[in-house]
């Protein structure tokens, strides 16, 4: 019996990683992750502005000298030689800033005049220059000694670095925000198997009901090992294509990734791990350091591929379960719709319920559904970047792989008898008299 599980476990195997679509995936995935790992640095590279040239007609005095003395990068500001209505048709410029004499009085009146069209960066850094010779201009009015110093002084940057401490007492540095992008993943991408895989093992079983195959092959295996290997069989590729995706990604982050961190981007980053990385010295944010950082690591990737891996597993087999006994009750994929609800519903309540956890992993609510076998893959996964105590989750998948063996044995009790029924969908009720079989 059991040489004849592995040879049901080897065919669904073989008959799905053989395939075109499988192979094409399995090497996409990791390159799209790539794509979106160098995405900052393509972007940085291929979105450097223009030269531009502006004419400024500035009537009230105040804002021209500050403009020449802000040195912006790929924008000079030149003096009009004419009028703002005829220096506009002079096509030599990128523009025309017209700054009437009441510019202190009215800050909106401020005109810009393009040839073309126009930048987000460029209208957002004149508009603040002319924001802030207005501010020095109103400020001198009040002829307060000093006022700017003042103001200079009081005006303070708080940066909030967050360190999580375990249980052993050691501290790291964290990100909610960080935290909560990569659960979100974690989610998404276990979400996408638990339904794109689980359906498979269904649809599996409807082909094969269909073309009486299974009435062939049970005279031979029992009908639980029969479903037991196609879901064994099927997992596998589940499991083999998140290894390799895993792989690939740990190559990537060793291999490519160093090459796509600038120097004084990675000094940052080696500063900041080691907790050497001052205030005044910093020009990214904390948490891009700390992605980065992360991201860097190739045993923190090969830690969260290992955590999607025993979920994706316990998950799987819990609903493939449950597909299986759906798919063995009917003969078409139609009739298959209003059961598969059964399944379907309580998978997309976990991921909506896990991006709720993910502005607090640690909520009464987070922590029960993270621990509920139905809900538990997609919440779990969602509250583990953000350093939750291991109890919680060793829990999680206690039950979760419990719950498998009750739900292993309903679903083969349906499955043994749905086999054979033909012509009729069952109902809710017929399920459950056939799970009650002796």
């Amino acid at each position: 019996m059991n040489n004849n599980l592995g040879i049901i476990v080897r065919r669904e195997f073989m008959e799905r990683v053989g395939k075109k679509s499988f192979i094409v995936t399995t090497l996409l995935m990791p390159l799209l992750m790539l794509l979106m790992m160098a995405l900052p640095a393509l972007i940085a590279i291929f979105s450097t502005p223009s030269d531009k040239t502006i004419a400024v007609c500035d009537q009230s005095g105040v804002v021209m000298p500050l403009l020449q003395d802000a040195g912006l990068d790929h924008l000079t500001f030149v003096t009009a030689s004419a009028p703002a209505d005829s220096a506009i048709h002079d096509s030599g410029y990128y523009g025309v800033l017209s700054i009437p004499t009441d510019i202190v009085a009215r800050p909106s009146s401020a005109m810009l005049f393009l040839h073309e069209g126009g930048s987000v960066e460029t209208e957002s850094a004149i508009r603040n220059l002319i924001k802030e010779a207005v501010r020095d201009q109103r400020m001198k009015a009040y002829d307060i000694n000093n006022l700017q110093q003042i103001l200079d002084e009081t005006n303070v940057e708080v940066s909030l670095q967050t360190i999580r401490v375990d249980e052993t007492g050691a501290g790291e540095a964290t990100s909610s925000a960080l935290s909560f992008g990569i659960g979100m993943f974690m989610t998404f991408l276990l979400y996408m198997f638990l339904l794109m895989y689980g359906q498979l093992v269904m649809t599996s079983i409807i082909e094969e009901k269909n073309n009486r195959v299974l009435e062939l092959v049970v005279s031979s295996v029992k009908p639980i090992h029969l479903m037991l290997g196609k879901i064994f069989g099927v997992g596998l590729v589940a499991v083999v294509q998140i290894v390799i995706w895993g792989a690939l990604l740990c190559a990537m982050s060793a291999f490519l990734l160093p090459l796509l961190i600038p120097a004084e981007v990675g000094q940052q980053v080696a500063m900041f791990d080691t907790g050497s990385l001052s205030a005044g010295t910093d020009t990214l944010d904390p948490d891009l350091l700390n992605a980065i950082s992360l991201f860097s690591s190739v045993g923190y990737i090969a830690k969260l591929f290992g955590f999607i891996l025993i979920f994706l597993i316990g998950g799987f087999l819990f609903y493939a379960s449950i597909f299986a006994a759906i798919g063995s009750a009917v003969d078409n994929v139609q009739d298959a719709s209003q059961l598969t609800s059964f399944a379907i519903l309580p998978i997309i309540v976990g991921l909506i319920v896990g991006m709720t956890a993910g502005s607090d992993p640690n909520s009464t609510l987070a922590f029960w559904t993270s621990v509920i076998p139905f809900t538990s893959p997609m919440v779990m996964l969602m509250r583990v970047p953000f350093g939750i105590p291991s109890w919680e989750i060793w829990l999680a998948l206690g039950l979760l792989y419990l719950s498998f063996l009750g739900m292993v044995w309903i679903a083969a009790k349906i499955y043994r008898i749905g086999i054979f029924m033909y012509g009729k969908k069952p109902s809710l009720r017929d399920l459950i008299r056939w799970a009650r079989y002796k």
